[in-house]
């Protein structure tokens, strides 16, 4: 499985994020600012508070987190099965 290396707050609600297999770059979550949950990145120094949870998630708190393999295909642009090819395979024989 590919995994988040580094994780890193930058300018405009966007964070910079680097993985496992080298890829690395940044995803701009600016479209979800100020929205439910989401609204807590409208404080100060609130954003950047940003790390990667000892359960691989992107993380603020307990309460508000990203899925690491869902900024993973938006970073890089791959598919669910470019990206995790053997996830097919286990969902058709669930």
């Amino acid at each position: 499985m590919i995994r988040p290396t580094g994780v890193k707050a930058t300018e405009g609600h966007r964070l910079w994020l680097e993985y496992s297999d080298g890829s690395a770059g940044e995803v701009d979550l600016s479209h979800l600012s100020g929205i439910g949950v989401f609204a807590v990145w409208n404080d100060p120094g609130r954003f950047e508070e940003v790390h990667i949870a000892p359960h691989e998630a992107i993380a603020w708190d307990d309460a508000l987190e990203l899925c690491p393999d869902a900024l993973y295909l938006t970073l890089t642009g791959k598919s669910v099965e470019e990206a995790m090819p053997g996830v097919r395979a286990l969902t058709e024989n669930a």
